[in-house]
């Protein structure tokens, strides 16, 4: 069997190569852009391709996607079509988004920020919040992450509520489903998590109207994908004082542009898309053991649906 891996970074590539050929004794893995004959290729395991470089192989049995979500795949206008994509997740990857969610809600429910600006100003400062229990947070999202996301919350202590496009049953999670049901979600929810797939449905959903259907300053946290939020929105809510604090981990570009706004904002945190980062050791295992079950089978765990978007 014969793999190609890309990932815009060639250190990372390489680094990916290394491993997964580890895991896979009598394979053949190699860098996308070392692939001498385009017929001889099975498998392809990628991150953002770029447009054109999967309908090179002819007799690509399957894309893997280096991450839980495949819109980066999606993108590629020259897609061929009908190859199953599968998502890459598992339960160091839930964990790290898991651990990431508390923390960026803590923060925001403390309000850390203004608690690290008295200490700036040497004020001793008590800020007084509510209990876990009398503050709203929703999630966005109720698929793998979502989920155990908000439960890790409501374990927590927090009144938690979530929302998807179709009904859910979470232990300790309100939970709410469709569009009909989204004003009613976001009535009252104080921090808002999105952690929703990007689909058409969903590109911009963090939005000027979204933002207003929050109470006044309500936090929001972005660690699914930069294109859910429309920035100049988000900037504008926050400079109106609608939304007191944002945490962002996603952006429409990255590496964030050195002069984005969104590192300078005084209600801004950025973080470099490392909410529920994958390394080649985790992940490598993960996608090697999904390569040959596919290889045997002809299908693995977590075969995406292209249609839906996830």
């Amino acid at each position: 069997m014969r793999v190609a891996v890309y990932l815009p970074a060639e250190d990372k590539t390489q680094w990916w190569v290394d491993m997964l050929q580890g895991l896979l004794p009598g394979w053949d893995v190699m860098p996308l852009h070392d692939v001498g004959d385009p017929e001889s290729i099975d498998f392809a395991v990628v991150w953002r391709p770029r447009t054109g470089d999967l309908a090179r192989f002819p007799k690509l049995r399957a894309i893997f996607s280096i991450g839980a979500g495949i819109d980066h795949v999606l993108d590629d206008a020259a897609l061929p079509k009908g190859i199953p994509i599968i998502r890459t997740v598992g339960s160091d990857l839930t964990q790290r988004m898991r651990e990431y969610v508390a923390l960026h809600v803590l923060r925001h429910h403390r309000d850390m920020p203004r608690q690290l600006r008295a200490q700036a100003e040497r004020d001793w400062h008590a800020i007084v919040v509510p209990v876990a229990g009398r503050r709203t947070v929703g999630v966005m999202g109720l698929g793998n992450l979502g989920a155990v996301a908000a439960q890790t919350l409501a374990s927590l202590g927090f009144s938690t509520r979530g929302w998807a496009r179709s009904a859910k049953m979470i232990d300790g999670v309100e939970c709410y489903a469709g569009v009909g049901e989204f004003d009613a979600f976001l009535d009252g929810c104080e921090i808002l998590v999105n952690l929703l797939p990007l689909t058409d449905d969903t590109r911009g959903i963090m939005n000027a109207k979204l933002f207003h259907r929050l109470p006044q300053g309500a936090c929001v946290i972005n660690c699914a994908r930069g294109p859910h939020l429309v920035d100049g929105d988000l900037l504008a809510a926050l400079d109106s004082g609608q939304i007191r604090q944002a945490t962002l981990d996603v952006f429409h570009q990255e590496p964030l542009p050195t002069d984005h706004p969104f590192w300078t904002h005084p209600a801004v945190t950025v973080t470099p898309h490392v909410a529920s980062q994958i390394d080649a050791e985790t992940g490598g295992q993960i996608i090697a053991a999904n390569l040959l079950e596919f290889a045997r089978s002809g299908t693995c765990a977590d075969v995406a649906d292209a249609e839906r978007g996830y």
